[in-house]
């Protein structure tokens, strides 16, 4: 699952279509998450897990990869991004985007937003 700069329309989605990505459909994380503004370029956001209930339902979306083509992308994978198990709002478990705790603490908290789409939006 991604949440930010590879979703469709944003400037690192091409990484997903070059790897063969399918889109699977739209999906929202449990409240147990947090959105921040990452001081990156482009500019991305990362998402951090915290407890449940101390965050908000972050919408995103599901990709199908094959196997060998997550292995290329989390070979290409930046700091401070990483790929991680993240649980969606209805209980499933997905590989998807998250960052490191100390990227998020030095940035915006922007999960009010509900999303990366809607904070670029504001």
């Amino acid at each position: 699952a991604v949440f930010g700069a590879h979703l469709r329309g944003q400037p690192l989605h091409f990484q997903l279509e070059e790897l063969g990505a399918r889109f699977v459909e739209e999906v929202y994380t449990s409240d147990a998450y947090r959105l921040a503004a990452l001081n990156t370029t482009p500019p991305k956001p990362g998402l951090v897990r915290h407890a449940p209930g101390e965050g908000a339902a972050i919408v995103g979306e599901l990709f199908r990869l094959s196997e060998a083509g997550l292995g290329r992308f989390l070979a290409a994978l930046p700091a401070p991004m990483t790929l991680t198990s993240v649980e969606l709002a209805d209980g499933r478990w997905v590989v998807g985007f998250g960052c490191t705790q100390d990227a998020a603490a030095d940035a915006v908290d922007i999960t009010g937003f509900g999303g990366w789409k809607a904070y670029r939006a504001s």
